[in-house]
């Protein structure tokens, strides 16, 4: 029998909130906006001690080091400003040092750039290393890949396996040249620093693969064209076992998703684990890594694709596959692994649980729990006691805060095709009728929503919104046959769907037709505005954060980058992509608009948005742009985003009223 321990280790990390400008968000603005707290957590191999990267004042983070026993008290390793850097993940590489990675955008003139890099710190702080190549005054390009952790090799401390980056150095007047280029993978201790070359750089290298004892085992290749822009293909080489070269494994169109996409290597079975479709749905399947490449179906779900493998431990070892019907779900291939979710699911009233990390010998595991209406909790579950600790909730602002159900919905579009959705009502309201609603096409648009506590539909909710999360023909996850060429090139389908959720919401009851609006972030944004171009009197208002609107700009932007040719095969070019583009159709607006942005985007570009701002008042509409500064994509920003959430809801709220 599990038991629950009474109290939680006492975390409490800082949050503090700067002042935007014309804006004062309130209490509730600020407890849904507010980060989730926890953005990484691991375990030593001894089980001893957690580390976690937690969110702090406005948008910076930290690395916290704490014992794993209740009561301990937290110290900070390391912090991070936001501007522009930010602290994604950190990993034990011994029981006594971490490496821990750091990601971030800047501008840098018309263009905005992602970049990463490598570190290690003493659980007890100090002794810092940056673990990433360092390029020189002389490089001759540019390449701010940071590497990645490919093998924690558990049997030797402080040491790792770890991509990096190279660019050739050369200095006129000097012999001295550096001549390797691209991505390879170096052995590093991560105490002294000290490396040793594992896999020469290859400049068309863009990820490996290793079997979690230390031997890299595939490694994906971009093919170019003869310009030097991408195919849109990735050949995957494997290594046999006991030899050094390479051997081809397989071709993966990134166009179409079609190929076997390899995730994992087992050495034991000496198979590789991988994606790749069967009858239009994604599925999780092994191929074998000798000269017979035979391959076994392991899982296939007949609805919906495979999302995702599940591995444990510090080998990262395969035991599962995940998947969303409508709630997300999991098959597991070993047996203890199984039982052991049921049994802390069970103990847990119930919630969706999650494995983390565990310890070297599998006693210790950190396990996370959430619902629609929890934003979830990590915990620390130790077999031999059977006990289940708290460490930290996700969101603590919003521990006594009642939230609303997500419900699974569908409803009809208008070819008759039934379109699946989610839909929340303000809490207590299980049978509301003529609310305030709201559409929120999600982003992609080659993703989905799922079941669970989602931030801003919770904070819609609570200002008295009806939400409905339509999961439109373009989104991913259902197969090819919905996918369709992709949310862009079939968007007329995509976006009739977005539309028909409104409809469906106007006809039940749930939405006041006067007070029926639309938001969405990304695609998302792009949906709200598109919709427009379809009916432009359905919804009553419009709001989009970091909107796609232009196509021929944004496809402009790609000219240098390698997948240039690729984008626009997604998008389209000439008279379709101007068609599909909600800035050609600024005149047909009659909804007013609101849209929000960073400066600092490198996904969706701020031009997209000032472009759209720049055509609907040249058009005489209503039309607003919000913009923050230095930040990205997903606005990582406290302050941002309850700003957001304040100036967002009550524009809506005032759907109906303008005229």
């Amino acid at each position: 029998m599990i038991r629950t321990m009474t109290a939680a280790t006492a975390l409490a990390v800082a949050l503090a909130s700067n002042t935007y400008a014309q804006t004062q968000p309130d209490a509730l603005a600020k407890a849904f906006g507010a980060r989730e707290t926890v953005q990484s957590v691991s375990i030593s191999p001894s089980g001893e001690k957690i580390a976690l990267i937690a969110s702090s004042a406005g948008r910076s983070t930290r690395v916290y080091v704490l014992e794993a026993k209740e009561g301990a008290s937290l110290k900070v390793v390391a912090t991070t400003s936001g501007d522009p850097e930010h602290l994604n993940n950190c990993g034990w590489v011994s029981n006594d040092r971490l490496a821990c990675q750091i990601v971030g955008t800047q501008r840098y003139g018309d263009e905005v750039y992602s970049f990463s890099s490598i570190f290690a710190v003493d659980a007890a702080g100090g002794n810092t290393k940056l673990l990433s190549q360092r390029h020189g005054q002389n490089a001759l390009s540019y390449d701010f890949r940071g590497g990645t952790v490919v093998d924690l090799l558990p049997d030797e401390d402080g040491v790792i396996l770890m991509t990096r980056s190279y660019v050739p150095e050369a200095k006129i007047g000097s012999l001295v040249e550096k001549k390797l280029q691209g991505l390879g993978v170096d052995r590093i201790d991560t105490a002294s620093g000290s490396t040793k070359r594992i896999e020469t750089p290859a400049p068309l290298a863009i990820s490996y693969i290793s079997d979690g004892r230390g031997t890299v085992r595939v490694m994906g290749l971009q093919e170019n064209k003869g310009t030097g822009y991408a195919r849109g293909t990735i050949k995957f080489l494997y290594r046999p076992q006991g030899k050094n070269g390479w051997d081809d494994l397989s071709i993966y169109d990134m166009r179409d998703d079609t190929g076997f996409y390899p995730l994992a290597v087992d050495p034991q079975k000496n198979v590789a684990y991988g994606l790749e479709k069967i009858d239009g749905r994604q599925a999780l399947v092994t191929v074998t890594l000798d000269p017979s490449l035979q391959k076994t179906t392991v899982f296939a779900h007949p609805q919906v694709d495979v999302s995702n493998l599940i591995r444990v431990g510090r080998e990262r070892r395969v035991v599962g596959a995940g998947y969303t019907v409508e709630h997300g779900e999991a098959v597991y291939f070993d047996d203890q692994i199984s039982a052991l979710v049921k049994s802390l699911g069970k103990a847990l009233g119930g919630k969706a649980v999650h494995i983390g990390d565990v310890s070297r010998d599998g006693q210790r595991i950190l396990v996370w729990a959430g619902s629609d209406v929890d934003p979830g909790q990590y915990y620390l579950f130790d077999r031999t006691s059977r006990k289940l600790s708290p460490i930290m909730p996700d969101r603590p602002e919003l521990s006594d805060r009642v939230l609303a159900p997500m419900r699974s919905v569908s409803y009809r579009a208008g070819d008759g095709t039934m379109i699946p959705a989610y839909l929340t009502l303000p809490p207590g309201k299980e049978n509301a009728k003529g609310l305030p609603a709201i559409v929120m096409p999600h982003g992609g648009p080659e993703s989905r929503d799922e079941w669970g506590f989602d931030w801003m539909v919770q904070y819609y909710a609570a200002r008295g919104f009806a939400v409905i999360q339509p999961q439109f023909r373009g989104s991913a996850g259902f197969g090819d046959q919905w996918l369709m060429k992709n949310g862009y090139r079939s968007w007329r389908t995509a976006i009739g769907d977005v539309a028909d959720a409104g409809r469906w919401l106007v006809a039940e009851g749930i939405a006041d037709p006067a007070r029926l609006t639309i938001a969405g972030w990304s695609y998302g944004g792009y949906a709200a505005l598109q919709v427009q171009v379809i009916d432009p009197s359905l919804f009553k208002a419009v709001v989009a954060i970091a909107p796609v609107t232009d196509f021929a700009d944004r496809i402009r932007r790609r000219q240098y980058y390698a997948d240039y040719f690729v984008q626009q095969q997604r998008m389209g070019t000439g008279p379709e992509a101007d068609e599909a583009s909600p800035s050609s159709h600024a005149a047909a607006f009659l909804a007013p608009v609101l849209m929000f942005h960073g400066t600092d985007d490198n996904n969706v570009d701020i031009t997209q948005s000032r472009i759209m701002q720049g055509k609907l008042t040249g058009a005489g509409k209503r039309s607003e742009l919000v913009v923050y500064d230095g930040l990205e994509h997903s606005l990582v920003d406290s302050d941002a985003r309850a700003d957001m959430l304040q100036k967002s809801a009550d524009f809506l709220l005032k759907a109906g009223k303008q005229d």
